[in-house]
């Protein structure tokens, strides 16, 4: 086959809608900062030149994705789309390759009147013994359970464990580790009185190799196996009910997490009995990681790759307005009859269920949420969370958002900004506050806040302070404060920015580093020691003095 390579890249795809952004001055922006107490959340997106805020959401859909929301069924008892949505996780997440897809979604796209077909093929199919249970194993053993976003799955999850733990062991205090729990996972832990640790490789982390670049991706979000077993043995397996691991890594500045490292936290949680649970909100992207880093799946898809990381796990939590590439949706799913069924369910001295922990989840989630077949959902939203899964299993396409990334980030560190943590992860760019000021900033100063507060009012960019502000480092014990990255992220939505956009981000950012002495340090004067206190806490900038 003849090919005429070129020295540019083809292009992937078109756009059909455009958004104008608005001339905002620097006078209007810090009118806006002191209007919402410089908290960062609450500043009017609409006076952004470029949120980076998030990638939570923030998609842009592709064609497909809109055609579908039109195929959405708003039944509040068993819509057609809670039949496609779980049968397309069943694709992709069990079924071990594009070669085993049944999609059933395309019974729907083609408007199917074949009743007996429909309920052969979709309505009344029985699955029993993996992540999705199905049909009347559903209803016995509810298993799956659709909520709207990740942190509401956290959320239940949490409340009910908590509950069961505090009827079994009243007052107990009990620790549960990860590589990087995100800011809402830890506050859904500390909300459930427990201890939550993060077990990774600081030192690695901030390594950079001569020129920036290296030959493979190091996995530097891996959990510290190491550390994971010294700690179980520290506090006693009875008192750590749940290990976690986040796929990829997000506040270990997005980083991938290897197949043999999940593979190994699998054998320490389950050699002392432990259920893992899995945070899989970037589950693609480290799919992709896997792929292009890791020996032995070079030649498997995006999706036969997931099906194998999903085995690892007993249970998951899944924001899926990431690598469900939508704007809404989530996931909470355990496996059917397996370790964490097991460990949270009660038992008669027969064996005979009890109390069946799928039971007390599905009636949280019907309480806060609604009917289990939309979970706070509207079914158009079900729909186009179908087809996003599918499209996040397109090579190219990650591969194009896996590029924009490593893109930004060498841009930052061919700038000659210090701080920026390589390789790029899969969904943002991360810049380590205490290297980008040179080491003078205390953690007393939130310096991180005031960067991103200071990007805001100069440039109009937004960002996501991840370190000793948001991640609360001041109200942390020594152990916990040393597994603390001190970072800022650069979230980049899916199929949305252009190179102009990440070009224009950094020059604001070398600029703003050539003139970090001036970028003011932080006080928080409400909300101090409030949960979560980054989305709603009030803040105040005040002169850096060590110039």
């Amino acid at each position: 086959m003849n090919e005429y390579p070129l020295n540019v890249p083809s292009p992937s795809h078109y756009s059909f809608a455009v958004r104008d952004i608005p001339s905002v001055t620097v006078e209007q922006r810090e009118r806006a900062l002191k209007a919402t107490h410089y908290n960062e959340f609450a500043f009017p997106a609409g006076m952004l030149t470029i949120d980076m805020l998030s990638d939570s959401g923030t998609t842009a859909m592709t064609n497909q994705q809109w055609a579908s929301l039109f195929l959405g069924d708003e039944a509040y008892g068993r819509n057609t789309g809670y039949y496609v949505l779980l049968d397309t996780f069943r694709d992709i997440f069990e079924r071990g390759g594009e070669k085993n897809w049944k999609r059933s979604i395309d019974l729907v796209r083609t408007d199917c009147r074949d009743v007996e077909k429909m309920m052969d093929e979709l309505y009344l199919c029985e699955y029993e013994g993996g992540l999705f249970n199905g049909g009347a194993a559903q209803m016995e053993r509810p298993n799956t359970f659709i909520i709207q976003q990740g942190r509401a799955a956290e959320s239940v999850l949490m409340e009910i464990v908590k509950k069961i733990l505090a009827q079994r062991y009243p007052g107990k205090v009990f620790t549960i580790p990860s590589n990087g729990h995100f800011d809402t996972t830890e506050g859904n832990i500390k909300q459930m009185g427990s201890i939550p640790r993060n077990l990774y490789n600081k030192e690695l982390l901030y390594e950079i190799p001569e020129g920036g670049k290296y030959d493979k991706n190091p996995f530097k979000g891996n959990m510290d196996i190491e550390k994971l077993e010294q700690l179980i043995q520290i506090c006693g397996p009875e008192n750590v009910p749940l290990v976690f691991a986040c796929i990829t890594n997000n506040p270990i500045c997005g980083q991938a997490v290897s197949m043999e490292n999940l593979k190994e936290i699998n054998r320490v949680a389950h050699k002392y009995d432990i259920p893992l649970v899995f945070d899989v909100a970037r589950w693609a992207e480290n799919c992709y990681f896997i792929k292009m880093n890791e020996e032995g799946y070079a030649d498997k898809s995006i999706a036969e790759i997931a099906t194998e990381m999903f085995s690892l796990c007993d249970a998951f939590t899944m924001s899926a307005k990431k690598d469900g590439h939508s704007n809404m949706g989530g996931m909470l799913a355990f496996r059917d009859r397996g370790l964490f069924w097991k460990k949270f369910s009660d038992f008669n001295e027969d064996g005979t269920i009890k109390t069946d922990v799928g039971v007390l989840l599905k009636v949280k989630q019907i309480s806060c949420y609604g009917n289990d077949s939309y979970g706070g959902m509207s079914g158009r939203d079900i729909m186009a969370l179908s087809v996003g899964l599918y499209e996040s299993c397109d090579f190219n396409y990650m591969h194009d958002r896996v590029g924009q990334c490593n893109y930004l980030a060498e841009g930052f560190y061919n700038a000659g900004i210090k701080g920026v943590v390589l390789p790029a992860g899969g969904h943002a760019v991360y810049i380590n506050m205490d290297e980008f000021f040179d080491g003078k900033r205390g953690h007393d100063t939130f310096a991180g806040q005031g960067f991103s507060i200071e990007l805001i009012r100069r440039y109009g960019i937004r960002t996501s302070e991840l370190g000793d502000y948001s991640m609360e480092y001041d109200l942390k014990t020594p152990e916990q404060q040393a597994e603390l990255a001190n970072v800022v992220r650069f979230a980049i939505d899916r199929s949305r920015l252009t190179k102009e956009h990440l070009d224009y981000v950094i020059a604001a950012v070398k600029a703003l580093y050539e003139d970090r002495e001036n970028i003011p340090n932080i006080r928080i004067v409400w909300g101090h020691n409030l949960p979560m206190r980054h989305f709603h806490a009030f803040l105040e900038p005040y002169p850096n003095e060590n110039k």
